[in-house]
């Protein structure tokens, strides 16, 4: 795309992003915000569903949300590690699709790719602003670098509103039915117990802390700045 997008967001694997942030993508997109996922692996060592089975439910879930594009790299699953080509593969993306804002796992989680894949965009949403940095597409410094949870639960240092679209998110991961529930030929995972529960359990109580029904977390290394009134809505 030669346009500029608004949101890149990525995720260690297909159904990472929908966990941690699909109400607020749901969102952006919803407000006419350009969206692209990019999932850095294929999961082939997912213990459910197929490479070929993940990738049409990741697409049905993009299509769910609204988000206009979503990429797939060739990352192993399980070598999501910081190597100048891992951090050349993402800096790619970053360059073609010019995003005002860049999301990534949060580095705290239960699953190491999690952590490994928080720390490659962080490297990569540096180096992409480098002029010098390999050949290609031009330098693209993103205005805004923020981070999702996926496992576990986190205090924030801000909350997105995304009480409309619960639902939307909900839908999103049930289109992941390899993962979150149990087929005959499948096997127990800590996504085949209530996973999607939980989730909406989680969203929820990260909505009553800020007075409203849900709402997902997020951080941010750098200090946020307010550009309206502190009395307002």
């Amino acid at each position: 795309m030669s346009e500029q997008i608004d949101i890149l967001a990525f995720g260690a694997h297909a159904d990472d992003v929908e966990i941690g942030m699909g109400g607020t993508l749901a969102k952006y997109a919803a407000e006419g915000k350009k969206v692209v996922i990019c999932d850095l692996t294929k999961a082939e060592l997912s213990s459910n569903g197929s490479v070929s089975l993940r990738k049409g439910e990741a697409l049905k879930a993009a299509d769910i949300l609204g988000v206009c594009e979503r990429v797939t790299l060739d990352i192993p699953d399980r070598g999501i590690y910081i190597t100048e080509e891992n951090i050349g593969k993402v800096v790619d993306v970053i360059r073609a699709y010019q995003p005002k804002a860049i999301f990534a796992p949060y580095n705290q989680d239960r699953h190491p790719d999690h952590g490994n894949a928080s720390r490659l965009v962080k490297e990569a949403f540096f180096s992409a602003g480098i002029r010098k940095f390999q050949p290609g597409p031009p330098a693209h410094k993103a205005g805004h670098l923020y981070f999702y949870m996926i496992n576990g639960f986190h205090k924030p240092q801000f909350v997105i509103n995304i009480e409309p679209y619960m639902q939307t998110k909900i839908n999103s991961l049930q289109a992941y039915r390899s993962q979150f529930t149990q087929g005959t030929d499948g096997v127990s995972t800590p996504l085949t117990d209530g996973y999607i529960e939980a989730v909406e359990a989680r969203e929820r109580m990260m909505g009553k802390e800020a007075g409203i029904r849900y709402a997902e977390g997020f951080f941010s290394y750098h200090t946020l700045i307010l550009h309206h009134d502190l009395l307002g809505d």
